[in-house]
């Protein structure tokens, strides 16, 4: 396939684990116009996570001062930890007339639908909860607690699929690719008409 989205805001949500990063880095190696989001978060980075390049790694101190001063487009509390994109991300991409892609969880993912209803959202789902559970065991970055955490909340977000209007179940990647690329070359929809 071949063309570029228009500029816009594409939201990839879903639960932890289940491959929303590796689908994302797949699409934007096929589209290099593609921006990518960098979220912030209140939890210590991961070994080789970098400040401004992983995550925006914000104190809980720095993540109320930017919450209170309306920084966030949205932000959510997610397994302990607090995570949010800061507005300045989204303006940077917008400027350069250029498409973003933002990794959220569900409940940012619905504070965007509502604030920006024109961003397309994409529910990554996985294959079975036995699946999601592997996939978070095999990562090898969570303590066995953080996993239980993540599958508890896991549960809640996947009765939450049929929210979003497109659902990709990634259990075979290049086809999980393929179908995530199908719905980013789609032209965006027509502006709603005013009344």
């Amino acid at each position: 396939m071949t063309g570029a989205r228009q500029p816009g805001i594409f939201v990839i949500t879903g639960p932890s684990g289940v491959g929303k990063g590796t689908l994302i880095a797949a699409l934007r190696e096929r589209h290099p116009e593609l921006g990518l989001s960098i979220s912030a978060t209140t939890r210590a980075p991961r070994a080789g996570e970098e400040d401004g390049v992983a995550y925006h790694f914000l104190a809980d101190a720095e993540f109320d001062r930017r919450l209170a001063a309306g920084d966030f487009v949205e932000h959510a509390n997610y397994a302990g930890h607090r995570y949010g994109t800061l507005r300045s991300e989204l303006e940077r991409h917008t400027r350069e007339r250029k498409p973003v892609v933002l990794e959220i969880e569900v409940e940012g993912a619905r504070q965007v639908r509502d604030a920006i209803p024109s961003a397309v959202l994409v529910f990554i789902a996985p294959p079975s909860q036995a699946a999601l559970r592997r996939r978070l065991e095999e990562r090898g970055t969570d303590a066995p607690a953080t996993i239980a955490k993540r599958l508890a909340v896991a549960e809640e977000e996947l009765a939450a699929r049929n929210e979003f209007p497109h659902v990709i179940v990634n259990d075979q990647l290049d086809a999980a690719v393929g179908a995530l690329e199908e719905i980013y070359l789609r032209p965006p929809p027509p502006p709603t008409p005013s009344r």
